[in-house]
């Protein structure tokens, strides 16, 4: 059955025996980097830290199950956070779980029609623009809780990150912006001086000590319960589908590309591993579908936490659920603790991660390279930034699938060639010189370049014979066929005879199935090769016995 390809395989087990013991260390470590990380995303979503915590402990346990790659942590990732939060000013909370829901049956509809293989082809601007985007809108995001204000307003984040810098401005707050600069350098500079020591869990740490122990007043991420939420149903209301349904799709998509990039990431980084994107949608659909009836949010697996899992020894599946269990373990224990954390400090730890999504120098070498995927990428940012990121994907694709598709359509051409005169008469040369026009048609004939095509036919002059040669055309579509028999038509309107020669089998089909040039092939017009067309040309002219120009 199809559906069983996607279920866990011996295999995954097989690994786990391999290294047990590297897998739990590593599992160890990624918790200690995922554990600021989620309770900042579980806080920027609008649902809270403990709705972050839940999501890496029951979301990166279920897709570390049925997910496709042995290496890959899955939990509450700033792509996701994007999308959320609209979600919860239109609708609520449960309007969030619902559309995780929805997400994760998209997820798993991907999955069994095979679909996960055909996200490599996604424009690497395109991809890069939207990252980019993505780190401004959620930098932005934390403006008002590194600044100490709250009430914020606006429809758009630019808009409530301008607002809160306005009552910032009025009623200055230095500690906040202090903690979630102090934090954010922290991990920054400390990853640069010891890479492997988690600089975010400390400076959290820090921060939360300093708070405590001096006057100063910041809020903080408030009290969280003790333990894992009891699964609850209660968030579903089929009556929301319709108008959750953009949203789902956007946390779908966003699921399905990170999630896929991540697994890419991780096969680049090892040597033995490849990941099957089919099963690794069916697991993030999983994951989807199963947190929110613990109050999680959406997942997605992360590339950071994906690479430091990797870095610090992982081998198998192993890791990623020690990770979650080390997170449930630490919800369990030290709730009360995490309760006094500071929000400027949370908001601190993702202006940092949000300067390491950023690669400043594949953006530069992307903007340098062509004109095209400058453009793409451009404007797929700006849009992502100040609209939304299904809106900038859709916009970005679709100008990318334009100029490439302009660009195809510039390397089709049609040129005159010189026909091989061989052993001939003088008369028969002039004949050839006057009369017979050969042309040799490169590339695509399909919409893009069709136009172009139809043009260049259309100025032919002095001919009496046209010999168009199909030998190298790559691809016929509809809109090119029927713009060749166009043109076949307009010159024979002028009195000129045209004649096809080495049309490849496909495009055979095509043309005959549109009904073009059928004329010609019931008058024996149409040859298997050139010199056959060539031959038959000179023929056609001294049996008319044509004059040569003067």
């Amino acid at each position: 059955m199809p559906f069983v390809r996607l279920l866990p395989q011996r295999a995954d087990w097989v690994a786990v025996r391999r290294a047990p013991r590297a897998d739990l260390v590593a599992g160890l470590t990624v918790a200690v980097v995922a554990l600021p990380l989620a309770l900042a995303f579980g806080v920027t979503s609008g649902l809270g830290a403990q709705a972050g915590l839940v999501t890496a402990i029951v979301a990166g346990a279920v897709a570390a199950v049925f997910g496709g790659s042995n290496l890959q942590v899955s939990g509450p990732t700033g792509a996701m956070t994007v999308v959320l939060v609209p979600v919860v000013a239109q609708v609520g909370a449960a309007g969030v779980l619902m559309v995780g829901a929805m997400a994760g049956v998209i997820l798993i509809g991907l999955a069994v029609a095979r679909l996960g293989r055909y996200v490599r082809y996604l424009p690497t601007p395109v991809i890069e623009g939207f990252t980019a985007g993505i780190a401004v809108v959620i930098a932005l995001q934390q403006v008002p809780a590194a600044l100490g204000v709250s009430g914020a307003h606006g429809d758009k984040v630019w808009a409530v990150a301008a607002d809160a810098v306005t009552r910032f401005a009025r009623h200055p707050h230095p500690a906040a912006v202090a903690v979630a600069l102090g934090v954010a350098a922290l991990m920054l500079l400390g990853a640069r001086v010891r890479p492997g020591v988690p600089f975010s869990l400390v400076g959290v740490a820090a921060a939360t000590i300093l708070v405590e122990v001096t006057p100063i007043a910041l809020p903080s991420i408030g009290r969280l319960p003790a333990g894992v939420p009891a699964p609850s149903l209660d968030f579903l209301d089929l009556g929301a589908v319709r108008t959750l349904l953009p949203a789902a799709v956007a946390v779908a998509a966003l699921a399905a590309l990170e999630s896929l990039l991540s697994a890419t990431v991780a096969d680049a980084m090892t040597v033995n591993e490849r990941h099957d994107p089919d099963r690794e949608l069916f697991g993030q659909g999983l994951a989807n579908l199963v947190s929110p009836v613990f109050g999680g949010i959406p997942a997605t697996a992360a590339i950071a936490r994906t690479a430091v899992n990797v870095r610090a020894g992982a081998r198998s599946k192993l890791a990623s659920l020690t990770h979650a269990a080390t997170l449930a373990v630490i919800v369990l224990a030290a709730a009360p603790l995490v309760e006094h954390i500071p929000l400027a400090a949370l908001a601190g730890v993702l202006l940092a991660t949000t300067v390491r999504m950023v690669e400043a120098a594949s953006l530069l070498a992307l903007a340098r390279s062509t004109r095209r995927d400058a453009l793409v990428l451009v404007l797929t940012f700006t849009v992502t930034v100040a609209f939304d990121l299904v809106t900038a994907v859709v916009v970005g694709i679709a100008v990318a699938i334009v100029l490439a598709l302009r660009a195809v359509a510039r390397t089709a051409r049609i040129e005159q060639i010189p026909l091989e005169q061989g052993d001939h008469s003088s008369e028969e040369h002039a004949l050839l010189a006057e009369h017979i026009v050969a042309y040799r048609l490169d590339g695509p004939l399909f919409f893009g370049a069709a136009h172009t095509f139809l043009l260049q036919l259309s100025e032919i002059t002095d001919a009496q014979v046209v010999i168009l040669r199909m030998s190298r055309v790559s691809t016929v579509d509809a809109t090119g066929a029927h713009v060749l028999g166009d043109a076949i038509a307009r010159l024979q309107r002028r009195g000129i005879t045209v004649l096809l020669s080495g049309i490849a089998t496909s495009h055979e089909e095509v043309l005959s199935t549109l009904g073009v040039a059928e004329h010609l092939r019931r008058d024996g017009y149409v040859f298997a090769d050139t010199p056959s067309a060539i031959a038959y040309a000179r023929s056609h002219l001294l049996q008319h016995r044509l004059p040569p120009s003067n």
